[in-house]
């Protein structure tokens, strides 16, 4: 994944289901939320459009931060975009600030050895 960016959807504003705390994130009932975009890397065996976001690195994304998916912007993730977007949520507000972080970085999964293990790790860069 790069060129992450926040991404302002339309769905925020004069809507009473979302009320900002911040720049880029919201409340919607018990979870905060923020939405990025970004470009998957197919040299790191990521998608190679919009409609087909990969499993990896975002599931290792979603631990590490402790978030959720909450909206996979179907009408804007299709197969003629290279640009993806989605919307992550989580309990915590701190845990939305902290994935925030990845904001302008690159990030994929890369396999490391360790003698004769292979672990693959998420590199934020």
């Amino acid at each position: 994944m790069r060129e992450i960016k926040s991404y302002d959807s339309t769905k925020y504003v004069n809507n009473s289901e979302y009320s900002k705390v911040e720049e880029g994130i919201y409340r919607n009932g018990s979870h905060y939320v923020t939405s990025l975009s970004f470009i998957q890397e197919p040299k790191h065996e990521e998608g190679l459009n919009a409609s087909e976001i990969s499993q990896f690195p975002l599931e290792d994304i979603l631990e590490e931060y402790n978030c959720f998916i909450s909206d996979y912007y179907d009408e804007l993730n299709v197969e003629e975009s290279v640009v993806c977007y989605l919307e992550f949520a989580s309990t915590e507000l701190e845990d939305i600030k902290n994935l925030r972080e990845i904001i302008g970085k690159n990030v994929y999964n890369q396999e490391v050895k360790h003698g004769e293990q292979v672990y693959v790790d998420l590199i934020i860069s």
